[in-house]
């Protein structure tokens, strides 16, 4: 991976013939960064040097058609890069949303409906019908209430617990295409937590690619329902930024 950290710090051009980074966030502020939060300013900087380095960002749903397709996203002439937020934090609205107005940056939002317009700390319906209508927002699925299946598999029985995970499934993606008028189809796996029987109902439940919580590029060849994502903090520095894409760790979970 050493050979593609140079490629894109010297001929990003080079950077899209190996798949496409899939950029993972959570939650924003003007100045305060976290375990799962970047300040606003940080992300900016990480959007010039895309844009310095001639990274076009692109909608996930051309990524996804890349990786089923086995064709890289159709939008980018050079190499690309997608944006994905998770959960819902209020921060989307009140720091992402003027960044990418401005920019003009596409961007999907993985989003847990239990919490919509109900915590304090989450959006609101109103808010994310808004952020859909500007044309740069795609809001797909992050299961109903983001629960961590390992420890529902456990206190579970077999049966009572594919239900759990067919009514996690279904009723998110339900709720959000009822409250927002949008198509559902893409799902990130809460905790990065997949296995063969969770990708088997996403595919059941209408989903037609999954995300995971790890490090990699999205490419052809990739199993659709585990696709690899790369988990973004408060990288201030250039080279830092550039190693996190260039590097490939091993799967992780994370706080929510």
């Amino acid at each position: 991976m050493i050979l593609l950290l140079v490629s894109a710090l010297a001929a990003p051009a080079a950077w899209g013939q190996g798949g496409t980074p899939v950029l993972a966030y959570h939650r924003f502020d003007p100045t305060t960064p976290g375990p799962t939060t970047i300040t606003t300013p940080v992300f900016e900087r990480q959007l010039d040097w895309l844009d310095a380095h001639g990274i076009k960002v692109v909608p996930l749903q051309s990524v996804v058609e890349a990786v089923r397709g086995g064709e890289r996203p159709t939008e980018a002439v050079g190499p690309a890069a997608a944006i994905t937020v998770d959960d819902g934090h209020v921060s989307v609205y009140t720091q992402l949303y003027p960044v990418i107005l401005r920019r003009h940056v596409p961007v999907t939002l993985f989003i847990y409906p239990s919490a919509i317009s109900n915590a304090a700390y989450a959006l609101t319906w109103e808010q994310l019908a808004e952020m859909v209508r500007s044309g740069l927002v795609d809001v797909q699925s992050h299961t109903y209430w983001h629960p961590d299946f390992r420890k529902e598999r456990a206190r579970r029985t077999p049966d009572d617990y594919r239900a759990f995970v067919n009514s996690q499934l279904v009723r998110s993606k339900a709720a959000l295409e009822r409250h927002l008028g949008v198509k559902v189809d893409l799902l990130a796996w809460p905790f990065g937590v997949i296995d063969a029987d969770l990708q088997s109902a996403a595919e059941h439940a209408g989903y037609r690619a999954a995300f995971a919580y790890e490090g990699g590029l999205a490419a052809p060849g990739v199993l659709p329902y585990a696709i690899p994502r790369i988990p973004v903090s408060n990288q201030a520095r250039d080279t830092a930024f550039a190693a996190l894409l260039a590097q490939a760790p091993e799967k992780r979970d994370h706080p929510r």
